[in-house]
């Protein structure tokens, strides 16, 4: 879940600061379609939950062993 997370987190860090040059991730640019204020929601939710998911999930270590 780490993996997933890190990668939830850099996408929407990325895509916020894509945004400020008026660029975009080819795969997320549909959140644009629903509006400017859907689009950094769905931005903001990645980088909450990617953070999350982060921060609890399990190290590979641990994943290993169970």
């Amino acid at each position: 879940m780490k993996t997933i997370g890190g990668y939830l987190f850099f996408f929407g860090l990325g895509s916020i600061l894509l945004h400020f040059f008026e660029m975009e991730f080819v795969v997320l640019s549909w959140i644009e379609n629903w509006g400017a204020d859907t689009a950094w929601g769905i931005r903001g939710a990645m980088i909450v939950i990617g953070a999350a998911l982060w921060f609890f999930g399990g190290s590979k270590d641990a994943e290993a062993s169970a």
